[in-house]
């Protein structure tokens, strides 16, 4: 076995340093964010079978691909990203969704297989229905820095709609999101770190 020194090389040996082991083990390891994710996990909304689910005007249009050119808010609050090796540059933040929606075509660019059944109905703003594919429990969502455990809803959307993913509630709440609508600014925290966005500039760091 090598003998690791306290020298410039010894860094670099330590930077390259790998360590293949179940993502879950590691947190087990990191006793702060194991307990953070357990109570997460805990603490996560189930749905009912045979539940019915209301979403917003803007969570339908979507849904539809009826979005109009123009909406009331001057922007929609969107952040970015990464599940999985999927980067999706505009996930929609929707505090009127009490679920948060995926695409089935991103499920399958995802290459997942198998979902959760999900008995429940979807009931869009004009009072139509949709069923949603099924579920993805537990899913790592990662903004910036921070990652974050997640159930998302699989629907059939169309390819070319506006946003494959929509974050509700649920997930804003394990975020602890903070909307500011007048400074047009979504705050995600985790523990004392807080990230900030800007619908009208570039992510920011506080």
């Amino acid at each position: 076995m090598q003998r690791i020194t306290n020298s410039p090389n010894s860094w670099r040996f330590f930077k390259k340093l790998q360590i293949n082991i179940p993502f879950a083990e590691a947190f087990e390891q990191m006793s702060l964010n194991a307990k953070f994710l357990k109570e997460l996990m805990t603490k996560k909304r189930s749905w009912r079978n045979d539940e019915t689910v209301v979403l917003t005007e803007e969570c339908s249009a979507i849904i539809q691909h009826k979005l109009p050119q123009k909406l009331k808010d001057p922007e929609s609050f969107q952040i970015p990203c990464i599940i999985g090796e999927i980067t999706v540059e505009n996930s929609l933040c929707d505090l009127g969704a009490s679920i948060n929606l995926m695409s089935l075509a991103m499920m399958k660019r995802m290459k997942i297989e198998e979902v959760k059944p999900a008995r429940l109905a979807l009931q869009l703003a004009d009072r139509s229905f949709k069923f949603p594919h099924g579920v993805m429990e537990d899913l790592l969502v990662k903004v910036g820095d921070f990652i974050f455990p997640a159930n998302l809803m699989v629907l059939d959307i169309e390819e070319e709609a506006k946003a494959s993913i929509i974050l509700g509630r649920p997930f804003l709440a394990t975020a602890g999101a903070i909307i500011d609508v007048q400074k047009g600014e979504l705050t995600l925290r985790l523990h004392d770190e807080k990230m900030v966005f800007n619908v009208f500039k570039a992510m920011s760091y506080p």
